[in-house]
């Protein structure tokens, strides 16, 4: 063990020496100067040469960055390439009014180059800017190539991110572990998930499903994840790996009949899995070899993400029990390397709430010493855990928004929360050991505004003043001072962003009469005539900024949104339709519902943020062979609809409203399901639900186990395609949420 410690230390040094360069002269302290350009010009190509970086040191070992006119230069100082990163973005955001955003960015100067009159200096008041949760490798990244990777990073660190979760290529890891420990390819095939569930395997929730899987998979993503961490650590970041937490294969017993196992289920979804105790002399074993080949692999910032009983409960309440499993999952980390420090996400005490009481939760904790331990508050902005555990009983811990579930792109968002929780938080005597502020959703690719209001927060330790604050967000999406768009953001600020609301469209969910659906009501939390008006005032500047990338994406993004609170008023139509047998009634209210759904499908065709199809070619592109291929699509799009086999109890939890699961996957089921209706109002008899529910089932896994193509192409303008459909809609909006005409 002291030989395998002493080659993982040098080859530590060796990927740190190559990775910042410490002899050459394009590195200063903490910033890699090469990395840190190469930035700037991926960012902004046309105007790389008018900035300069320079470094300068932390502020009381806080980030910091300065900018400032030199000439005809902008000077970019910072502490390492983040901080500089920041710089460029703040002067992107306050100078150029400029947005670098996902689906679409503005980053066009306006002539003349603004100068910067003033140095600007900002130190960030937080320690730790953490990005990504589990969920976010599959809801949205599951199938990035490094061009995609790289985009993401740039955007961490343009907003200040310094503290990412890094999962891509575990699996390969793993591999090898179990090898060495006499596990082979049937063992491996049974153990590993497909591509698009690894989260929940990385988190013992699930083995197997949607597998097995390939070696090509695990060859590529291993290369992958060692250009991620590369970038990442040139830029200052300090990336989260894994540690061990017991899950292990399901033939484990037959290999180690002695070692003491439970058996878990993640909440009756799927087969048990089996979890290794603590106590067992394997855990540390096997905790200690995954880090030392994965310290190997892919060097360390000693920054270790674990997670116990994630959804699950523990099988004890005893307070010593768990207080040894979270020591026994700390030491297998420190066996190898003792500056780790365990980052654990606090989901499992709000999912678990009645379980994990005061004295159960600070039992946990405290089986790790304080200095040793990091907390993520997870849902900070709507159900904070700090404030009724006294702050993580003085454990370090991150204020975190985790907002989206799923991957969801509906409009919503508190953003009035955002604005202001942050800086209340971060001043509140009561926070004890807060770190830092992250943010930690379960997809992203939607909303980008909250995500700028929130990544604001970073270098800041005031309130935001939410009514300047979105026109001059406005501003930097356009590119313009525009008065109508300023009118729409104004509208958006108090209606889909003033509510976090998991609130979704009738068309995703599984076709019922009911307004809910499993995972997400219908009830919209705002008047829903108020986009409307917002809608018409972004149609306003159709002609000024029918170019603009951002102006596209969030023109479309509103249109959508009006139409999907729509259908849910047209769904409540047929209902009472069939209730009272109202046959022409019943068959002119669902040939609307179905066309809508066929508009949806054709106005988010228009833009690439939408596409299923683009959604699938990735997943493909990944295939080594036709197999391969085939595995990767059923795995892109049984996450999307399922969740899993025709039984699936997560169905429609992702809910994506993209073109092709519009009109290929929702408008196929409603159809069944409307067809059948009219055949009992015909009929008088009544709709016998249950078994129709059973026939869209099998519909549905047919579908998941399906080939046919989706466009991965945008196809037809945006701009005229949302005017289309304004034309066609706006009357019969206004009449039925009773508004004024124009």
């Amino acid at each position: 063990m002291r030989q395998m410690k002493i080659r993982i230390l040098l080859g530590f040094l060796g990927v740190i020496v190559l990775s910042f360069g410490s002899c050459s002269p394009k590195t200063e302290g903490e910033l890699n100067k090469k990395a840190t350009y190469a930035l700037i010009k991926r960012v902004v190509p046309k105007y790389a040469d008018l900035f300069i970086i320079e470094y300068i040191p932390q502020e009381k070992g806080k980030d910091v960055f300065e900018l400032e006119q030199s000439g005809d230069k902008i000077i970019l100082r910072g502490n390492n390439g983040v901080s500089v990163a920041s710089a460029l973005n703040y002067y992107l955001k306050h100078y150029a009014h400029c947005d670098y955003s996902w689906n679409g960015s503005n980053i066009e100067f306006p002539t003349p180059i603004p100068a910067v009159l003033e140095k600007v200096r900002q130190i960030t008041p937080h320690k730790y800017r953490h990005y990504f949760n589990y969920c976010t490798f599959n809801y949205t990244a599951s199938w990035w190539d490094w061009e995609r990777w790289q985009f993401e990073i740039d955007y961490m660190a343009l907003n200040g991110i310094n503290m990412p979760l890094a999962m891509t290529g575990q699996n390969a890891v793993w591999d090898r572990v179990y090898r060495k420990l006499g596990f082979d390819d049937e063992d491996m095939d049974r153990f590993f998930t497909g591509p698009a569930y690894f989260m929940w395997f990385w988190a013992g929730n699930i083995d197997g499903w949607c597998g097995p899987l390939p070696k090509s998979w695990k060859d590529s993503h291993e290369e992958l994840q060692k250009k991620i961490l590369k970038r990442e650590r040139e830029l200052g970041m300090t990336p989260i790996l894994p540690a061990f937490t017991g899950h292990v294969p399901p033939t484990f017993k037959d290999k180690y009949p002695e070692a003491k196992l439970k058996r878990t289920n993640w909440e009756g979804r799927f087969d048990d899995t089996f979890i290794l105790e603590p106590d067992d002399p394997m855990f540390k074993k096997i905790g200690n070899m995954f880090m030392e080949e994965q310290i190997e692999t892919f060097g360390t910032d000693h920054l270790y993400g674990a997670d116990t009983f994630n959804e699950m409960f523990p099988p004890s309440n005893d307070s010593i029990y768990l207080n040894n499993i979270s020591r026994a999952v700390y030491q297998s980390m420190a066996d190898v390397d003792t500056a780790a420090v365990w980052v654990m996400q606090g989901w499992l005490f709000v999912d678990k709430k009645d379980f994990w009481q005061p004295e159960q939760i600070q039992a946990y904790l405290n089986g790790v010493p304080d200095d040793r331990m990091i907390v993520l508050d997870l849902w900070g902005e709507e159900h904070p855990v700090w404030n009724r555990t006294n702050s993580y009983y003085g454990k370090p811990w991150i204020w975190c928004m985790l907002h989206n579930f799923g991957g969801r792109n509906m409009m919503f968002g508190n953003a009035e929360k955002l604005a202001t929780e942050p800086n209340r938080v971060l001043n509140d005597p009561a926070a004890g050991q807060l770190m830092g502020i992250g943010a930690v959703p379960e997809g992203i690719e939607q909303n980008p505004m909250i995500y700028s209001l929130l990544f604001d927060q970073i270098w800041r330790n005031t309130p935001i003043d939410l009514d300047s604050w979105i026109k001059n967000y406005a501003h930097c999406r356009y590119g313009i001072k525009d008065r109508n768009m300023e009118c729409a953001w104004e509208i958006l600020q108090k209606t889909v962003y003033a509510n976090e609301g998991n609130y979704e469209s009738t068309i995703t969910a599984r076709p019922t009469f009911d307004k809910d659906n499993v995972w997400a009501y219908t009830g919209i939390p705002y008047n829903p005539a108020e986009i409307i008006k917002a809608w018409e005032y972004m149609l306003a500047s159709a002609d000024k900024l029918a170019d603009n990338p951002c102006y596209q994406y969030d023109l479309i993004l509103v249109g959508k949104q009006v139409l999907a609170n729509y259908a849910t008023e047209i769904q409540q139509k047929f209902r009472e339709d069939y209730d009272t047998k109202d046959l022409l009634a019943f068959q002119q209210n669902s040939k609307e519902f179905i066309e809508l759904i066929d508009d949806m499908d054709e106005l988010m065709s228009t833009h690439q943020a939408f596409l299923l199809g683009k959604w699938i070619k990735d997943a493909k592109s990944w295939g080594t062979g036709e197999e391969e291929k085939r595995l990767y699509e059923k795995n892109a799009r049984d996450l999307v609809t399922l969740w899993g086999g025709k039984e699936a109890f997560l169905h429609d939890y992702a809910s994506k409203q993209w073109a092709g699961l519009f009109k290929g996957f929702y408008k196929g089921r409603w159809e069944i399901f409307i067809d059948e209706v009219i055949d009992c109002i015909k009929q008088n008899k009544k709709c016998e639900l249950d078994i129709l529910d059973d026939k869209i089932k099998t519909w549905e896994w047919e579908w998941v186990n399906g080939t046919e193509s989706y466009s991965d192409q945008p196809i037809g303008n945006p701009i005229q395609v949302s005017k289309i459909m304004y034309e066609k809609y706006a009357n019969k909006l206004k009449g039925v949420y009773g508004i004024a005409l124009k």
